[in-house]
This record gives structure tokens, C-alpha cells and sequence, in this order.
């Protein structure tokens, strides 16, 4: 912890030479960011690195022990690289050297060796370390034990075919998970759902989310997302008529929800979004387009960031609940009695199949006053509504991103001991070993960051960390995944085998729930330099 510490001094010393160079009188300039950009990249990686070594060191013992060391081998260094290439930019006076120097860091270089990381490795192939291990509590383990078991005897199985032939997730899979209560884990109890009436489950939420990913990622471990959004929206902003009449159906999937925000000409810059609610006799008509909807075709209810205002940026913002048919495929095309239709077409994408991501045209679309979300008192104020539910669905996103590296490293390690090269075993060689043992450690690291967050959260705190684990765990899934499919060699490159679709699904990570840049950028870099004038 103490070595841990230094780094945190001297990252301290960086975020505040950078705060100031972003600032006027005290005040973060958009501009000044701008001109700084790198340097905000850094800082949110390191901050995020930083943050999971210290989780890592949270009363490790025995085999936790040894991938705690291994992570901080491979996170510590990163992190010198990237204060190092802020010091540099800013040619702020940083005591790095002191930090190379120091007796503890050369141990941990060498808990990082070769050698040392081979033998984790083995341990963990041959069963002496259990890198799955996580102790929460009897009802989160429940949870995750329950949702595991289910994915892996009905989601898994048909995973393989409904990636490779673009399928939509099918019915019967559906109505399982209703019947599980997998559409309420969000919704209060006296909704209907099973998250308290007071405060939040945010544990059994990633526990939940993390055991149907592994599973897949595009047929299981993204359906808890959508809802989770609406539902805290409907929360934070809905009226008591609106929460009597939605929360209740989302709890049992029916319907099931979508979320459009994102525009063709504007992906994370919701400031900017365009498509419009003209006012009309009784509520609203909808003109413009949304891309990147995902589940929009099988959805009957689609949350609708819109523009209902004169006011520019977020404050003409609001929520529009926009009910449809549930429709099969690839395409759909409603209309309305009054005239009014909405269009979806399906995008092509490489991973993350199952629930189609839409392009969606909306043409003189009625939308009905009640469905504005807070009817009057919302209008302008759905980005905030939005925001309530973002956050839940980022450290969603980081627990999808432990599920997918969970099932990429016990893929890597079951192939690892059957396949046999050069007349060994492929698990018996140093380097499998070696990347077995980074591949774990980074996924141990981001889980229990993960965790730790939506403790945070429970505890009405974590808001900007919720982003920030979301950062570095899709971050450490691509790499993990990656990895898995080299040991796989030329079988992993082949779509029959398991581990190229977690591959390709990986990527989507860092894109959806706020893109990599985005986040880092605008909402961890800036609130770290807030945080930094605060201290000043």
C-alpha cells in the first residue's frame, strides 16, 4: 500500500499541474481542455490503474496474493509511462526517478517476472489457484450462482449459432429470463421488482450481469441494461402516474425497452443531438433520426432523448417514452393511425449479435403528453434523467466485461491443456503460463474494482468511478481476449471456436454506454481536475 501511496502523491502533483493549465480563475475552460487532450487521456488511465492496484491490495491473502503482485507488475509500470508523459508534456517537476528508484517498486518488478508469472500460471491451469474466487455476500454468490448455471445450460449452447448466423435472441430464451425476474433487478419491490424500495442492489446487478455475459455477451448479458436505464430514469425524474404504469411491465419484460440517444451525426456529444419534438394538440411529433439502438426491433418501448425546446445544448433536452409493436429481424416499419412512422433497420456489425443494433427514422411520429417523462416539470431536464441511468449501465458495462474475460481465460485454459505442440502440452510451456497469469490478474483487478464501485454507488457515491471502471475494464477485455485467441492460435480465429466471438464482442465495449474517449475526456479527467481546484 505504501508504494502505492507514492504513486498517488506524485499523480496528485500531475493532476494539479494539469488543472491548472486547464483553468481560468479557477474555473475548467472547455478550450483549455481541448488543448490538452492527451494529457486528460493519461491522467484518466492512470487514475484507473491506480484505483484498481489499490483494490487489489485490499487484504489479499494466499493465492490473491500472488495476481495481486502480478497486477501491480503490469499496472504500476503503465502508470510510471503515462505520469511520465504528462510531466514531460507539461514539464511539471514530478518525482518520478524517486518512484523507479524505490526498493518496493524493484520488488514488484520482480514479482513480475518471467519466472515468477509462469509458475501463477501453472498454479492457476493446474486448479491451485482459483482466479474466480470472489467473496461478497450469500445473496449476491446466490444471485451469480443461479445466473451462471443458467447461462451455461441455456444460454451457451446456442450462443455459437446465434452469433454466426446474426439471429435474434430467441423467445423461449426470453421468457425464461422473465420468469427469473431479470427485466426487475433494477425496478423497486413495491413495482414489482426485486431491488429494494430503498436504496439500490447494485452488487446482484454486476453479479447478475457478469454471469449471463460469460455465458454471451449479445444473446444474455446486455438485456439487463436497457431496463436498468429506463428504470432509473422513470425514477428519478417519472411522476407517480408514470412509475405506476411503466415500472410494473419492465419488471416482467413486458414490454421490453430500448434506448435511443445517439444520432448519425452525433455520437456521444448528447449536447448536440438534433432530432426534434415538434408541439402539437395533446403532445408531440417526432422528426429526425437515432442510430445504435440496440433491441429496438423486439422493444415495445423506446426511451427517446429529444429536443423539445428552443434552448441549445442539454437544457432542450427531454424523454420521450415512445411505444411500438415488438417486431422480428432485421428491419421493421411502423405506422401509426394518425400518420405518423418509425423505421428500423439493423446494422451489420462483427460481434455483438442477438439484439441488433438499429438505425431508426421517425417520420411525423405522435408522441402523447403523458409520455413525456415528468410530463411539464421534465421538459428540458432529460439529459439529467438520462445521466441518473447512465451510470448504472457503465459498471454494468465493466461487470459485462468480466464475464467475457471469464469466459475467454477458462476457454484459453481448457485449450491450454488439450492441445499439445512440439511434443508438449501447450499449458506446459512458459509463455502460455505467463499470459495465463496476466490474462487472470487483470481480470481479478477489474472485477474487484467493479465491485468496490457499485458498493460506492449503493452508498448514494462512486458516480465518476462508475465511468471510470468501466474504462479500464472493457479496456482489459479487449486485451484479455486477445490473448485467449492467440493461444488458441489458428482454431481461434475460426468462427466455430467460442473464443473469436468474445473477441469481436470485446470490441463493442469501449464504444457503448460512452465511448472510451468520451469518458475519459469529459467525465473522469474533468471531475479528477475538479477534484484537484478543490484541493488547490
Amino acid at each position: 500500500m505504501q508504494l502505492v501511496a507514492q504513486f498517488e502523491a506524485q499523480f496528485t502533483k500531475a493532476a494539479a499541474a494539469l488543472a491548472l493549465r486547464c483553468s481560468r480563475n479557477g474555473k475548467l475552460e472547455a478550450e483549455l481542455l481541448d488543448q490538452h487532450q492527451i494529457c486528460c487521456y493519461e491522467l484518466a488511465f492512470a487514475a484507473s490503474e491506480l484505483f484498481a492496484a489499490r483494490e487489489m491490495l485490499r487484504e489479499p491473502c494466499g493465492a490473491a496474493s500472488d495476481l495481486a503482485q502480478a497486477f501491480l507488475a503490469l499496472a504500476l509500470p503503465s502508470t510510471l509511462q503515462r505520469l511520465d508523459a504528462i510531466g514531460i508534456e507539461l514539464e511539471c517537476n514530478l518525482d518520478l526517478a524517486g518512484l523507479r528508484g524505490a526498493a518496493d517498486y524493484l520488488k514488484v518488478q520482480r514479482s513480475g517476472s518471467g519466472r515468477a508469472l509462469a509458475e501463477i500460471g501453472w498454479a492457476i491451469i493446474d486448479g491451485r489457484i482459483d482466479f474466480t474466487r470472489l467473496d461478497t455476500n450469500a445473496h449476491v454468490d446466490m444471485m451469480r450462482e443461479t445466473f451462471q448455471r443458467f447461462g451455461q445450460d441455456h444460454v451457451a449452447p446456442i450462443a455459437g449459432d446465434i452469433h454466426r448466423h446474426d439471429h435474434d435472441i430467441p423467445e423461449s430464451l426470453l421468457e425464461q429470463l422473465r420468469e427469473m425476474g431479470v427485466f426487475g433487478l433494477s425496478v423497486p419491490m413495491r413495482f414489482g421488482g426485486s431491488a429494494p424500495d430503498e436504496g439500490d442492489d447494485t452488487l446482484a446487478m454486476i453479479a447478475v450481469t457478469e454471469a449471463l455475459s460469460e455465458a454471451s455477451l449479445g444473446a444474455a448479458g446486455s438485456l439487463i441494461t436497457r431496463p436498468e436505464i429506463l428504470t432509473r430514469a422513470i425514477l428519478s425524474g417519472g411522476t407517480d402516474s408514470q412509475k405506476e404504469r411503466w415500472l410494473p411491465r419492465i419488471a416482467v419484460g413486458d414490454p421490453l425497452v430500448a434506448i435511443a440517444i445517439t444520432e448519425p451525426d452525433f455520437g456521444s456529444d448528447a449536447a448536440s443531438l438534433s432530432l426534434r419534438g415538434q408541439r402539437t394538440e395533446g403532445g408531440w411529433i417526432l422528426n429526425g433520426a437515432k442510430t445504435w439502438c440496440t433491441f429496438a426491433g423486439k422493444a415495445g418501448l423506446l426511451m427517446v432523448v429529444t429536443r423539445t425546446g428552443g434552448a441549445e445544448g442539454y437544457k432542450g433536452l427531454s424523454i420521450l417514452l415512445v411505444e411500438k409493436p415488438s417486431f422480428d429481424g432485421h428491419a421493421f416499419d411502423f405506422h401509426q393511425p394518425t400518420g405518423g412512422r418509425l423505421s428500423g433497420r439493423a446494422i451489420p456489425t462483427i460481434g455483438y449479435r442477438g439484439m441488433h443494433s438499429f438505425d431508426l427514422a421517425f417520420e411525423d411520429l405522435f408522441v402523447p403528453d403523458a409520455n413525456v417523462l415528468g410530463e411539464t416539470r421534465g421538459l428540458g431536464n432529460g439529459f439529467y434523467y438520462t445521466m441518473a441511468g447512465m451510470t448504472g449501465g457503465r459498471i454494468q458495462t465493466a461487470g459485462r466485461a468480466c464475464g467475457l474475460m471469464a469466459a475467454a481465460i477458462k476457454a484459453a485454459i481448457r485449450y491450454s491443456e488439450d492441445r499439445h505442440v512440439f511434443g508438449n502440452q501447450l499449458g506446459a510451456f512458459q509463455l502460455t503460463q505467463a499470459k495465463i497469469a496476466m490474462m487472470a490478474a487483470r481480470y481479478v483487478a477489474c472485477r474487484q474494482l467493479a465491485y468496490r464501485v457499485g458498493t460506492m454507488l449503493d452508498a448514494g457515491e462512486g458516480q465518476m468511478e462508475a465511468s471510470l471502471a468501466k474504462l479500464y475494464a472493457c479496456r482489459s477485455a479487449e486485451l484479455v481476449t486477445r490473448e485467449a485467441l492467440q493461444i488458441h492460435g489458428g482454431m481461434g480465429y475460426a468462427e466455430e471456436t467460442s473464443v473469436s466471438r468474445y473477441f469481436v464482442d470485446a470490441r463493442v465495449l469501449s464504444i457503448f454506454e460512452g465511448a472510451e474517449e468520451t469518458l475519459a475526456l469529459k467525465v473522469v479527467a474533468r471531475e479528477l481536475l475538479q477534484r484537484a481546484l478543490g484541493l488547490g
